[in-house]
């Protein structure tokens, strides 16, 4: 058996190697490094992916969150409502724009941002929700476009585990994760359904006052050079990494299948385990792409298993051991524990197995088979 890998990219990369390598080779010599050429294609590739009528590419994920923010026009002070359970790139961008981050509790079955626990933390001075689509499934966008209307508030779409996504509404229509709020953020960090081989993050958006504001945003705030008419940054996606998710793309959807199936296949495994809860799915199977594939063990044994995988060599991860609201730079006395009781729980169960398109049925009979028989000892 091949040594199991959290995230495998080498052995992607080998599919795809021709092509990388290739587009390197032109990239480096037409000296294009930055919104050369092949930026712009991708660009316009995931628009049609998406269905989406701006993208615009930037450096990171964390930016594109930030960058997103700042097109909106919110200013310091505006509350801005997001998940206590969730990396914390997401409060950290409201945090440095002087913004309010308002933390609460999320659904104990998906992990996804609780909709009632949206309605009873706005207040006047609310302006913005951000829902993460969390491990790969979207939050209750339904739920939320209706809160949002209701009170006239901005969605940040957090997309960055959940790319390639469907949600299927209540309206009949299948919307690709990102789509559905008034501005999206995603990151191609390497280890994501979509990664390149470096930094790299896009905004998305269908409104077109708000994109051409964005696009300034990216480039220091011109539209012409050394005309700055916005407040901006510098943050654009390379030429070499959009070729890297050029060569991906049109794999995505097989990438993202790939993972279901492997869900699948750990799904079949842990059928009958009292002690081990498989992640939920909404009843269309693409509505899950398993950015991760995260148990809760709820006998209280979830260190000691951990420990348990390190000795047979199998990787894990704990997405996430700390809540937010815990944290030392975000603690807040608004806070009260009361009002994180699911997270509060999420976080001492939670255990997160290898998740990748290059997992093959021997490595998942044996991580499923290692932690069967630890629960049987």
């Amino acid at each position: 058996m091949k040594k199991i890998q959290m995230v495998d990219l080498k052995v992607q990369y080998e599919s795809i190697k021709d092509q990388v390598n290739r587009s390197f080779e032109e990239i480096i010599d037409s000296t294009a490094f930055i919104n050369g050429p092949e930026v712009q294609k991708f660009q316009k590739e995931l628009e049609n992916y998406l269905g989406v009528k701006h993208v615009i590419p930037c450096a990171n994920g964390t930016d594109a969150l930030q960058i997103a923010m700042m097109g909106l026009g919110l200013k310091p002070g505006d509350e801005v409502i997001t998940a206590d359970f969730t990396f914390a790139a997401t409060v950290e961008v409201i945090a440095l724009l002087q913004l309010t981050p308002v933390l609460v509790d999320v659904e104990p079955d998906t992990f996804n941002i609780d909709p009632e626990a949206i309605k009873k933390a706005i207040t006047s001075k609310t302006k913005a929700i951000v829902p993460v689509h969390l491990f790969g499934q979207a939050a209750n966008m339904d739920a939320i476009m209706e809160i949002a209307k209701e009170h006239n508030l901005n969605v940040i779409e957090d997309n960055a585990q959940a790319i390639g996504g469907n949600f299927h509404s209540i309206d009949g229509n299948v919307y690709k994760t990102g789509t559905m709020g008034d501005v999206s953020a995603t990151s191609f960090f390497p280890s994501k359904n979509l990664g390149c081989y470096g930094d790299g993050g896009a905004i998305f958006t269908n409104n077109d006052k708000l994109a051409h504001t964005i696009r300034g945003i990216v480039n220091h705030g011109m539209y012409e050079r050394y005309h700055h008419d916005v407040v901006g940054v510098n943050s654009r996606l390379d030429s070499l990494q959009a070729a890297v998710l050029r060569a991906k793309l049109p794999l995505l959807d097989t990438y993202n299948d790939a993972r279901q199936k492997a869900a699948d296949k750990y799904d079949e495994a842990f059928k009958g385990q009292s002690d081990i809860q498989i992640p939920k799915r909404e009843e269309d199977r693409d509505a899950h792409v398993f950015h991760q594939y995260t148990l809760k063990i709820t006998n209280g044994k979830r260190d000691e298993l951990a420990k348990h995988l390190q000795e047979k060599n199998i990787p894990f991860g704990i997405y996430y051991p700390i809540p937010l609201h815990l944290q030392k730079a975000y603690v807040d006395e608004r806070y009260k524990e009361a009002d994180f009781p699911v997270t509060n729980t999420l976080v001492k169960e939670v255990i997160s197995l290898p998740m990748h398109t290059e997992l093959d049925d021997e490595q998942i009979t044996y991580i499923t088979r290692t932690i069967k028989e630890f629960f049987n000892m």
